[in-house]
């Protein structure tokens, strides 16, 4: 390409708009994935045996089509990872979708401890173009709102048709016509949003509270008891024996750090890491040292404290750090799990919602229905309090998936969609909910 045709190109990109809004500097936005991305994979795929593809790439991205901001839940630009594969077959590119699906929800379940639904998007909520769409769906328990966690969408040959990327059929006979193939495709994407959906399950008042796995400091030891009339030989003890513990911790692969700052007291050092979320705080005195323990307090526990031996402190901590791990997991299953009503009468519905549930109900997949439900179940005058949040007080529930685990219960062409309106019959348990 000349570098005249180039920076027509990049001109064409450039946009002193963002819907209606006039913005004060023009900005080059770059088009879609699919659009930048696909017309490569046609000049780079030529057989059968270049297949699957697979290419990834992190990039940041802009969207305007929101009213409220909120920190990596929705903003203006986020970071985000995706994949566009293609393969030969349908088989194939299934395959693929569930198994990206499965390692975005351990990624939710088994490093940040949130627990997340897995299903498929109904017709009305599949990512544009796509085949379909599975999803991962997380619980927000303070405000009784759902969020999508991840996707992972079989694009079908939509895209292979549009940008021509074809190879030729391997079960051709040598001298026999037949046509192309149309690959299969996939795209999979996982956001910075993750951060806020951990923030917003775990946290409390206090500040944050981060699983183990993913604190950038696992452990924080504070040295205590030391006073003005503490002898030098004694605060050498004290902090001899702290970085012992320290060494001991690293030896045994923990992220630990000592706050040795002075001029600062312990209290002032206990909330200044609670704010900072970090899982476990050992604290190390002179009482401590002289009982041969340390003691020990979980970001996850406010004010319960504990004692490890001296001698036990790489063997225990890391053993603790698990527990923690696994305890916020639980509690957080636990929630997310009584916050499921399996809804069946309509008028349970908006109760249901309004008391920060989210409703699993028989439905009959149908758009039209679909729209219905969440119109209904929105706030309709100004007295009406259906909605619990002040910030969106006329939002009302809609599809968040089909799960892949279906209750017992419905029964196909027998079992009533829950809409009161609706004529036709349930065909699966889908989960409703107000969402971000």
């Amino acid at each position: 390409m000349g570098k005249t045709l180039f920076l027509m190109k990049v001109l064409s990109l450039l946009t002193y708009n963002s819907g209606k809004e006039k913005l004060q500097n023009r900005l080059a936005i770059r088009p879609t994935s699919e659009t930048a991305m696909y017309p490569h994979y046609a000049k780079k795929i030529r057989s059968h045996r270049d297949l699957p593809l697979r290419l990834n790439q992190w990039n940041n991205v802009v969207r305007w089509e929101f009213k409220h901001a909120m920190p990596f839940i929705r903003s203006r630009e986020f970071l985000w990872q995706e994949g566009h594969t293609a393969h030969l077959t349908e088989e194939a590119a299934g395959a693929e979708v569930l198994q990206i699906l499965d390692y975005y929800a351990a990624v939710y379940e088994e490093l940040l401890a949130v627990p997340v639904v897995k299903g498929t998007k109904t017709e009305n909520e599949k990512f544009a173009g796509a085949h379909y769409t599975t999803t991962i769906e997380g619980f927000i328990p303070a405000t009784g709102r759902g969020i999508q966690a991840g996707t992972s969408h079989c694009l079908g040959q939509h895209f292979s048709k549009m940008f021509n990327i074809t190879v030729e059929d391997p079960t051709r006979k040598e001298g026999e016509t037949k046509a192309p193939l149309h690959v299969w495709q996939n795209s999979w994407g996982f956001t910075t949003r993750s951060i806020g959906v951990m923030v917003l399950v775990h946290s409390d008042n206090k500040g944050l509270v981060l699983p183990p796995r993913v604190a950038e400091i696992q452990v924080i030891v504070i040295p205590v008891g030391l006073t003005a009339k503490t002898t030098p030989e004694d605060r050498e003890k004290l902090l001899s024996e702290v970085d012992k513990v320290r060494s001991a911790l690293v030896e045994a692969n923990v992220r630990v750090d000592v706050d040795s700052r002075e001029g600062y007291s312990p209290g002032y050092k206990f909330n200044d890491w609670e704010l900072k979320g970090v899982p476990l705080r050992i604290e190390i005195g002179p009482k401590d040292i002289a009982n041969g323990v340390v003691t020990t307090s979980r970001r996850d526990q406010a004010g319960q404290k504990s004692t490890v031996p001296l001698g036990d402190v790489g063997h225990a901590v890391p053993a603790l750090l698990e527990t923690m791990q696994a305890d916020l997991f639980r509690k957080a299953e636990a929630e997310f799990r009584a916050h499921r009503i399996r809804i069946t009468d309509w008028a349970d519905f908006v109760p249901a919602l309004n008391a920060k549930n989210f409703c699993l109900i028989p439905h009959c997949l149908g758009g039209k229905c679909e729209d219905e439900i969440k119109e209904l179940s929105a706030r309709k005058t100004e007295g009406d309090d259906l909605a619990e949040d002040a910030r969106a007080p006329s939002m009302g529930a809609k599809s968040l998936c089909i799960p892949f685990e279906q209750p017992e219960g419905l029964v196909e062409g027998e079992t009533e969609c829950t809409n009161p309106n609706c004529q036709a019959k349930a065909k699966k348990w889908v989960l409703f909910g107000r969402s971000y």
